[in-house]
Protein backbone atom coordinates (compact mmCIF):
# COMPACT_ATOMS: atom_id res chain seq x y z
CA UNK A 1 0.00 0.00 0.00
CA UNK A 2 2.81 2.35 0.85
CA UNK A 3 4.50 1.45 -2.39
CA UNK A 4 1.39 2.42 -4.35
CA UNK A 5 1.16 5.76 -2.56
CA UNK A 6 4.81 6.43 -3.28
CA UNK A 7 4.21 5.94 -6.97
CA UNK A 8 1.30 8.35 -6.88
CA UNK A 9 3.46 10.89 -5.13
CA UNK A 10 6.06 10.66 -7.85
CA UNK A 11 3.40 11.14 -10.53
CA UNK A 12 2.02 14.20 -8.79
CA UNK A 13 5.50 15.60 -8.45
CA UNK A 14 6.16 15.00 -12.13
CA UNK A 15 2.94 16.73 -13.12
CA UNK A 16 3.97 19.66 -11.02
CA UNK A 17 7.33 19.86 -12.77
CA UNK A 18 5.77 19.76 -16.22
CA UNK A 19 2.99 22.21 -15.48
CA UNK A 20 5.02 24.95 -13.82
CA UNK A 21 6.42 26.43 -17.09
CA UNK A 22 2.88 27.06 -18.29
CA UNK A 23 2.34 29.48 -15.46
CA UNK A 24 5.67 31.18 -16.31
CA UNK A 25 4.35 32.32 -19.71
CA UNK A 26 3.03 35.61 -18.30
CA UNK A 27 2.45 38.51 -20.72
CA UNK A 28 1.44 42.11 -20.72
CA UNK A 29 -1.03 44.22 -22.63
CA UNK A 30 -0.31 47.35 -24.68
CA UNK A 31 -2.57 50.17 -25.73
CA UNK A 32 -2.47 53.77 -26.87
CA UNK A 33 -3.99 56.53 -28.97
CA UNK A 34 -2.33 57.79 -32.16
CA UNK A 35 -2.52 61.36 -33.50
CA UNK A 36 -0.71 62.92 -36.45
CA UNK A 37 1.27 66.17 -36.68
CA UNK A 38 -1.97 68.14 -37.02
CA UNK A 39 -3.46 66.55 -33.92
CA UNK A 40 -5.88 64.41 -35.93
CA UNK A 41 -6.59 60.79 -35.01
CA UNK A 42 -4.76 58.22 -37.11
CA UNK A 43 -7.34 55.67 -38.13
CA UNK A 44 -6.47 52.51 -40.04
CA UNK A 45 -2.82 52.90 -39.09
CA UNK A 46 -0.36 50.28 -37.90
CA UNK A 47 1.64 50.22 -34.68
CA UNK A 48 4.45 47.71 -35.01
CA UNK A 49 6.03 46.29 -31.85
CA UNK A 50 9.47 44.81 -32.57
CA UNK A 51 11.00 42.81 -29.72
CA UNK A 52 14.68 43.75 -29.62
CA UNK A 53 15.49 40.69 -27.49
CA UNK A 54 14.08 37.89 -29.65
CA UNK A 55 13.01 39.53 -32.94
CA UNK A 56 9.31 38.82 -32.44
CA UNK A 57 6.94 41.31 -34.08
CA UNK A 58 3.36 42.35 -33.36
CA UNK A 59 1.33 44.42 -35.84
CA UNK A 60 -1.53 46.30 -34.19
CA UNK A 61 -4.09 48.28 -36.17
CA UNK A 62 -5.70 51.51 -35.00
CA UNK A 63 -9.49 51.75 -34.93
CA UNK A 64 -11.73 54.67 -35.91
CA UNK A 65 -10.82 56.38 -32.64
CA UNK A 66 -7.12 56.14 -33.33
CA UNK A 67 -6.74 53.49 -30.62
CA UNK A 68 -4.70 50.31 -30.67
CA UNK A 69 -4.76 47.49 -28.10
CA UNK A 70 -3.40 43.99 -27.67
CA UNK A 71 -3.04 41.32 -25.02
CA UNK A 72 -0.33 38.69 -24.89
CA UNK A 73 2.71 40.87 -25.56
CA UNK A 74 5.85 39.22 -24.22
CA UNK A 75 7.71 41.46 -21.76
CA UNK A 76 10.98 42.89 -23.02
CA UNK A 77 12.57 45.84 -24.76
CA UNK A 78 10.84 46.97 -27.97
CA UNK A 79 11.16 49.32 -30.87
CA UNK A 80 7.68 50.64 -31.65
CA UNK A 81 7.03 52.08 -35.11
CA UNK A 82 3.97 54.05 -36.20
CA UNK A 83 2.76 53.84 -39.80
CA UNK A 84 -0.11 55.82 -41.24
CA UNK A 85 -1.34 52.90 -43.39
CA UNK A 86 -0.49 49.24 -43.99
CA UNK A 87 0.83 50.29 -47.39
CA UNK A 88 3.24 52.69 -45.71
CA UNK A 89 4.41 49.85 -43.52
CA UNK A 90 5.15 47.73 -46.57
CA UNK A 91 7.04 50.66 -48.11
CA UNK A 92 8.92 51.27 -44.83
CA UNK A 93 7.56 54.85 -44.62
CA UNK A 94 7.27 55.40 -40.89
CA UNK A 95 5.70 58.40 -39.21
CA UNK A 96 7.55 58.03 -35.95
CA UNK A 97 9.24 55.45 -33.76
CA UNK A 98 10.22 54.91 -30.15
CA UNK A 99 13.32 52.84 -29.45
CA UNK A 100 13.94 50.91 -26.23
CA UNK A 101 10.37 50.90 -24.86
CA UNK A 102 10.13 48.39 -22.00
CA UNK A 103 7.00 46.25 -22.01
CA UNK A 104 6.23 45.10 -18.46
CA UNK A 105 3.73 42.60 -17.11
CA UNK A 106 0.18 43.88 -16.91
CA UNK A 107 -0.82 47.07 -18.80
CA UNK A 108 1.54 49.25 -20.83
CA UNK A 109 0.41 52.55 -22.33
CA UNK A 110 2.19 54.29 -25.21
CA UNK A 111 0.42 57.16 -26.95
CA UNK A 112 1.62 58.82 -30.15
CA UNK A 113 0.90 62.55 -30.44
CA UNK A 114 3.10 63.80 -33.25
CA UNK A 115 1.98 67.40 -32.82
CA UNK A 116 3.11 67.49 -29.21
CA UNK A 117 6.21 65.51 -30.10
CA UNK A 118 7.23 68.14 -32.64
CA UNK A 119 6.73 70.87 -30.05
CA UNK A 120 8.71 68.90 -27.50
CA UNK A 121 11.57 68.25 -29.86
CA UNK A 122 11.64 71.87 -30.94
CA UNK A 123 12.35 72.73 -27.31
CA UNK A 124 14.92 69.94 -27.02
CA UNK A 125 12.97 68.19 -24.28
CA UNK A 126 13.46 64.51 -23.61
CA UNK A 127 16.57 64.21 -25.75
CA UNK A 128 19.68 62.28 -24.83
CA UNK A 129 22.99 64.21 -24.89
CA UNK A 130 23.81 62.56 -28.23
CA UNK A 131 20.43 63.49 -29.69
CA UNK A 132 20.72 67.03 -28.39
CA UNK A 133 24.19 67.37 -29.95
CA UNK A 134 22.97 65.98 -33.27
CA UNK A 135 20.04 68.38 -33.22
CA UNK A 136 22.33 71.33 -32.51
CA UNK A 137 24.65 70.32 -35.33
CA UNK A 138 21.70 69.96 -37.71
CA UNK A 139 20.38 73.38 -36.69
CA UNK A 140 23.83 74.94 -37.17
CA UNK A 141 24.12 73.30 -40.59
CA UNK A 142 20.68 74.54 -41.59
CA UNK A 143 21.54 78.06 -40.45
CA UNK A 144 24.79 77.98 -42.40
CA UNK A 145 22.94 76.78 -45.50
CA UNK A 146 20.40 79.60 -45.12
CA UNK A 147 23.18 82.17 -44.85
CA UNK A 148 25.06 80.68 -47.80
CA UNK A 149 21.96 80.61 -49.99
CA UNK A 150 21.21 84.23 -49.12
CA UNK A 151 24.74 85.26 -50.06
CA UNK A 152 24.70 83.30 -53.31
CA UNK A 153 21.27 84.58 -54.28
CA UNK A 154 22.44 88.15 -53.76
CA UNK A 155 25.41 87.63 -56.06
CA UNK A 156 23.28 85.82 -58.63
CA UNK A 157 20.72 88.65 -58.64
CA UNK A 158 23.48 91.22 -59.06
CA UNK A 159 24.97 89.19 -61.92
CA UNK A 160 21.61 88.86 -63.68
CA UNK A 161 21.05 92.60 -63.43
CA UNK A 162 24.54 93.23 -64.82
CA UNK A 163 23.98 90.82 -67.72
CA UNK A 164 20.75 92.60 -68.64
CA UNK A 165 22.70 95.89 -68.64
CA UNK A 166 25.42 94.21 -70.76
CA UNK A 167 27.91 94.82 -67.97
CA UNK A 168 29.38 91.39 -68.38
CA UNK A 169 32.58 91.95 -66.42
CA UNK A 170 30.60 92.85 -63.28
CA UNK A 171 28.52 89.73 -63.79
CA UNK A 172 31.67 87.61 -64.14
CA UNK A 173 33.08 89.08 -60.92
CA UNK A 174 29.91 88.36 -58.92
CA UNK A 175 29.52 84.83 -60.24
CA UNK A 176 33.17 83.99 -59.74
CA UNK A 177 32.91 85.13 -56.11
CA UNK A 178 29.74 83.06 -55.70
CA UNK A 179 31.47 79.94 -57.00
CA UNK A 180 34.33 80.52 -54.57
CA UNK A 181 31.79 80.51 -51.74
CA UNK A 182 30.15 77.31 -52.96
CA UNK A 183 31.27 75.60 -56.18
CA UNK A 184 28.50 72.98 -56.07
CA UNK A 185 25.62 75.05 -57.52
CA UNK A 186 25.02 74.28 -61.19
CA UNK A 187 23.05 77.45 -61.89
CA UNK A 188 25.98 79.66 -60.83
CA UNK A 189 28.34 77.95 -63.28
CA UNK A 190 25.67 78.10 -65.97
CA UNK A 191 25.19 81.85 -65.58
CA UNK A 192 28.96 82.37 -65.47
CA UNK A 193 29.08 80.55 -68.79
CA UNK A 194 26.44 82.95 -70.12
CA UNK A 195 28.41 85.97 -68.93
CA UNK A 196 31.61 84.77 -70.60
CA UNK A 197 29.82 83.75 -73.81
CA UNK A 198 27.99 87.04 -74.20
CA UNK A 199 31.05 89.10 -73.27
CA UNK A 200 33.20 87.34 -75.85
CA UNK A 201 31.24 88.91 -78.65
CA UNK A 202 32.10 92.39 -77.38
CA UNK A 203 35.87 91.81 -77.43
CA UNK A 204 38.00 93.39 -80.15
CA UNK A 205 41.08 91.37 -79.31
CA UNK A 206 40.88 87.96 -80.99
CA UNK A 207 42.88 86.20 -78.29
CA UNK A 208 40.70 87.60 -75.51
CA UNK A 209 37.57 86.66 -77.43
CA UNK A 210 38.68 83.05 -77.77
CA UNK A 211 39.75 82.96 -74.13
CA UNK A 212 36.28 84.01 -73.03
CA UNK A 213 34.60 81.44 -75.23
CA UNK A 214 36.84 78.79 -73.68
CA UNK A 215 35.93 80.05 -70.20
CA UNK A 216 32.25 79.87 -71.15
CA UNK A 217 32.66 76.30 -72.40
CA UNK A 218 34.47 75.29 -69.21
CA UNK A 219 31.75 76.87 -67.02
CA UNK A 220 28.92 75.22 -68.95
CA UNK A 221 30.60 71.82 -68.69
CA UNK A 222 30.93 72.21 -64.91
CA UNK A 223 27.24 73.15 -64.68
CA UNK A 224 26.27 70.13 -66.79
CA UNK A 225 28.36 67.74 -64.69
CA UNK A 226 26.88 69.02 -61.43
CA UNK A 227 23.34 68.75 -62.76
CA UNK A 228 23.90 65.26 -64.15
CA UNK A 229 25.31 64.17 -60.78
CA UNK A 230 22.22 65.59 -59.08
CA UNK A 231 19.93 63.67 -61.42
CA UNK A 232 21.82 60.40 -60.94
CA UNK A 233 22.00 60.55 -57.15
CA UNK A 234 18.35 61.54 -56.78
CA UNK A 235 19.04 65.08 -55.56
CA UNK A 236 16.86 66.42 -58.38
CA UNK A 237 13.36 65.36 -57.34
CA UNK A 238 11.61 66.40 -60.58
CA UNK A 239 13.49 64.44 -63.24
CA UNK A 240 11.53 65.92 -66.17
CA UNK A 241 12.19 69.47 -65.06
CA UNK A 242 15.85 68.69 -64.40
CA UNK A 243 16.24 67.25 -67.90
CA UNK A 244 14.66 70.35 -69.43
CA UNK A 245 17.19 72.40 -67.48
CA UNK A 246 20.00 70.12 -68.69
CA UNK A 247 18.84 70.59 -72.28
CA UNK A 248 19.10 74.36 -71.82
CA UNK A 249 22.64 73.99 -70.46
CA UNK A 250 23.65 71.94 -73.49
CA UNK A 251 22.02 74.44 -75.86
CA UNK A 252 24.06 77.36 -74.55
CA UNK A 253 27.20 75.22 -74.51
CA UNK A 254 26.56 74.40 -78.17
CA UNK A 255 26.19 78.08 -78.99
CA UNK A 256 29.53 78.83 -77.34
CA UNK A 257 31.17 76.04 -79.35
CA UNK A 258 29.59 77.32 -82.57
CA UNK A 259 30.77 80.88 -81.96
CA UNK A 260 34.24 79.52 -81.25
CA UNK A 261 34.00 77.71 -84.61
CA UNK A 262 34.12 74.27 -83.06
CA UNK A 263 31.41 72.89 -85.31
CA UNK A 264 31.51 69.21 -84.40
CA UNK A 265 31.46 69.97 -80.68
CA UNK A 266 28.52 72.32 -81.21
CA UNK A 267 26.60 69.61 -83.07
CA UNK A 268 27.29 67.03 -80.35
CA UNK A 269 26.07 69.45 -77.70
CA UNK A 270 22.84 70.20 -79.59
CA UNK A 271 22.28 66.46 -80.00
CA UNK A 272 22.78 66.06 -76.24
CA UNK A 273 20.18 68.79 -75.70
CA UNK A 274 17.71 66.88 -77.87
CA UNK A 275 18.41 63.65 -76.00
CA UNK A 276 18.00 65.27 -72.58
CA UNK A 277 14.64 66.77 -73.50
CA UNK A 278 13.02 65.18 -76.58
CA UNK A 279 10.37 67.91 -76.56
CA UNK A 280 13.11 70.36 -77.58
CA UNK A 281 14.49 68.14 -80.34
CA UNK A 282 13.05 70.24 -83.18
CA UNK A 283 14.83 73.36 -81.93
CA UNK A 284 18.06 71.44 -81.43
CA UNK A 285 18.02 70.05 -84.96
CA UNK A 286 17.14 73.44 -86.41
CA UNK A 287 20.15 74.91 -84.62
CA UNK A 288 22.33 72.12 -85.98
CA UNK A 289 21.07 73.02 -89.45
CA UNK A 290 21.99 76.67 -88.84
CA UNK A 291 25.48 75.73 -87.61
CA UNK A 292 26.12 73.55 -90.65
CA UNK A 293 24.69 76.22 -92.99
CA UNK A 294 27.01 78.86 -91.55
CA UNK A 295 29.90 76.45 -91.99
CA UNK A 296 28.97 75.90 -95.66
CA UNK A 297 28.03 72.24 -95.12
CA UNK A 298 24.62 72.50 -96.78
CA UNK A 299 24.02 68.77 -97.22
CA UNK A 300 24.56 68.18 -93.52
CA UNK A 301 22.45 71.25 -92.82
CA UNK A 302 19.50 69.99 -94.84
CA UNK A 303 19.74 66.57 -93.20
CA UNK A 304 19.40 68.40 -89.87
CA UNK A 305 16.47 70.47 -91.16
CA UNK A 306 14.77 67.23 -92.25
CA UNK A 307 15.17 65.91 -88.67
CA UNK A 308 13.75 69.16 -87.39
CA UNK A 309 10.72 68.79 -89.64
CA UNK A 310 10.28 65.16 -88.59
CA UNK A 311 10.27 66.24 -84.94
CA UNK A 312 7.95 69.20 -85.62
CA UNK A 313 6.21 69.24 -89.02
CA UNK A 314 4.92 72.74 -88.25
CA UNK A 315 8.37 74.34 -88.04
CA UNK A 316 7.94 76.65 -91.03
CA UNK A 317 11.40 78.21 -90.84
CA UNK A 318 13.03 74.81 -91.39
CA UNK A 319 11.33 74.53 -94.79
CA UNK A 320 12.51 78.00 -95.80
CA UNK A 321 16.13 77.40 -94.77
CA UNK A 322 16.13 74.06 -96.51
CA UNK A 323 14.86 75.74 -99.67
CA UNK A 324 17.58 78.38 -99.51
CA UNK A 325 20.26 75.72 -99.15
CA UNK A 326 18.87 73.76 -102.08
CA UNK A 327 18.71 76.90 -104.19
CA UNK A 328 22.40 77.43 -103.48
CA UNK A 329 23.05 74.26 -105.50
CA UNK A 330 21.03 75.45 -108.49
CA UNK A 331 22.59 75.36 -111.97
CA UNK A 332 22.17 77.49 -115.05
CA UNK A 333 20.87 76.04 -118.28
CA UNK A 334 21.20 78.88 -120.69
CA UNK A 335 19.56 81.80 -118.96
CA UNK A 336 17.32 79.58 -116.86
CA UNK A 337 18.01 78.72 -113.22
CA UNK A 338 17.41 75.06 -112.54
CA UNK A 339 17.01 74.30 -108.84
CA UNK A 340 17.45 70.83 -107.31
CA UNK A 341 14.30 68.75 -106.70
CA UNK A 342 12.40 69.80 -103.60
CA UNK A 343 13.42 73.47 -103.71
CA UNK A 344 10.08 74.86 -104.84
CA UNK A 345 8.20 72.49 -102.55
CA UNK A 346 10.19 73.75 -99.54
CA UNK A 347 9.33 77.39 -100.28
CA UNK A 348 5.70 76.48 -101.03
CA UNK A 349 5.43 74.70 -97.70
CA UNK A 350 6.87 77.67 -95.87
CA UNK A 351 4.35 80.02 -97.48
CA UNK A 352 1.52 77.65 -96.72
CA UNK A 353 2.44 77.59 -93.06
CA UNK A 354 3.60 81.20 -92.66
CA UNK A 355 1.94 83.31 -95.37
CA UNK A 356 2.81 86.46 -93.45
CA UNK A 357 6.06 85.20 -91.97
CA UNK A 358 9.28 87.21 -91.90
CA UNK A 359 10.56 85.39 -94.99
CA UNK A 360 7.28 85.26 -96.91
CA UNK A 361 8.26 87.86 -99.51
CA UNK A 362 11.72 86.37 -99.87
CA UNK A 363 10.19 82.94 -100.46
CA UNK A 364 7.93 84.35 -103.20
CA UNK A 365 10.88 86.12 -104.86
CA UNK A 366 13.01 82.99 -104.76
CA UNK A 367 10.19 80.96 -106.25
CA UNK A 368 9.92 83.49 -109.03
CA UNK A 369 13.68 83.28 -109.61
CA UNK A 370 13.35 79.61 -110.50
CA UNK A 371 10.20 80.13 -112.58
CA UNK A 372 7.73 78.79 -110.01
CA UNK A 373 4.55 80.46 -108.89
CA UNK A 374 3.03 80.42 -105.42
CA UNK A 375 0.80 77.39 -105.03
CA UNK A 376 -0.50 77.31 -101.47
CA UNK A 377 -3.91 77.46 -99.86
CA UNK A 378 -2.93 80.86 -98.46
CA UNK A 379 -0.99 82.37 -101.36
CA UNK A 380 -1.83 83.13 -104.96
CA UNK A 381 -3.04 80.02 -106.73
CA UNK A 382 -2.48 79.20 -110.35
CA UNK A 383 -5.44 80.21 -112.46
CA UNK A 384 -7.59 77.25 -113.33
CA UNK A 385 -8.14 76.69 -117.07
CA UNK A 386 -11.51 77.83 -118.33
CA UNK A 387 -13.96 75.09 -119.07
Amino acid sequence: MKKHLAIIGIVVLALGLYSSPLFAQAAGSVKGVCKDAEGKLITGGVVEYDNLDNGQKYNLKTNNKGEYFSLGITPGKYKIILYKTPEDQKANKELFHVAGFQVQLDENVLDFDLQKEAERQAKGEGLSPEEAKARQEAAAKAQKETTTVKTLQGKLDAANTAIQAKDYDTAITNLTEANQVDPSRDVLWYRLGDAYRLSAGTQTDAAEKQKRYESAIDSYNKAIQLLQDGIQNGKEKDAAKANQKLSGFYTNLADAYARDRKIDDAVKSYEAAAKADPASAASAYFNIGAVYTNAGRVDDANAAFDKCIAADPNRAEAYYQKGVNLLGKATLQGDKTVAPPGTAEAFQKYLEMAPNGPNAQSAKDLLASIGSSVETTYGTKKKQPKK
